[in-house]
Order: structure tokens, then sequence, then C-alpha cells
């Protein structure tokens, strides 16, 4: 009866936490903005004012171009996804797999299109993402463009 309790248990939060929030946030200050535009955007929706004022501090009078290319991208990825990507809190200091490999896919679209073009389908688990990818490599061209590339 004993064994039956202990496999029927739940971890304890720390121990969930450390297994889902596998990477520290990126140092790059272009991926943290991405970062904190995905969380936001992802937990409340594309209208989302704090992700529009991110924006506007990063780029200043700039700023539509990257915000509306970042809304329509998560738009594109929300309507063309078959699987939920895990997201955290805006204020956790660590990513999930799934935010990670974003900002993978964000950061090889200009060089690596092909690959890039792969991990998306798969984060998103479909077979092909290409309209998805080329909204991911116009968001990425915005900010290489005005001054925050995602190498």
């Amino acid at each position: 009866m004993a064994r039956l309790l202990r496999m029927t248990q739940h971890p304890s939060p720390t121990r969930f936490f450390s297994q889902s929030l596998t990477m520290l946030q990126p140092a790059d200050p272009a991926r943290r903005l991405l970062l904190f535009a995905i969380r936001q955007i992802g937990a409340h929706g594309l209208q989302e004012a704090s992700a529009a004022q991110a924006m506007l501090t990063a780029f200043g009078k700039d700023f539509r171009r990257p915000l509306v290319l970042m809304r329509t991208f998560m738009f594109d990825m929300s309507q063309a996804a078959a699987n939920p990507i895990q997201i955290a809190p805006w204020c956790c200091y660590r990513m999930t797999g799934g935010e990670a490999t974003l900002l993978d896919i964000l950061g090889r679209i200009e060089r690596e299109p092909e690959i890039a073009a792969m991990l998306l389908a798969d984060l998103i688990g479909v077979r092909d993402a290409d309209s998805v990818a080329v909204t991911a490599n116009l968001l990425a061209s915005a900010f290489r463009d005005l001054g925050l590339p995602i190498d």
C-alpha cells in the first residue's frame, strides 16, 4: 500500500519547476525583449500593452514594425499549432524548453531558414510551418534593421 501511495504522489513544486524551467534567460537584450513579448502576448493576448511599451522603449519611434510582426508571429503560431507551447510568467528568470526553442528559431531563421523551419514545425506539431517561418523571418529582419539583431 505504501508503494502505491508513493507512485501516485505529485512531485514537489520545486522539482516540477526545476524540470520544466531548464534554461536561464538570455543575457542578450534582443532575446530578452523577444522573451518578454512572447510571455506577455502569450498570456494576455495580442493587444497586451506592456509588450507594446517594451517595444517602444527599445526601438523608439520605429517600434510599430517589430510590434506588429511580433503580434502577427504569435497569431500565426496560435493558428497553425497543433501543440501548446509552455510559457513561464514574465518575472521568471528561467525559460521553458519551448521558449528556448522559439528564441533559437528566431536567432537562426535568417542564417539557416530550413533548419529553423524544421524546428518550428516540430515545436508546434505540424508537418509544414513555412507560413509561420516567413513571419519569423520578417520579425528577425525587423529587429536586425532596427539595431537589435537576434544572433
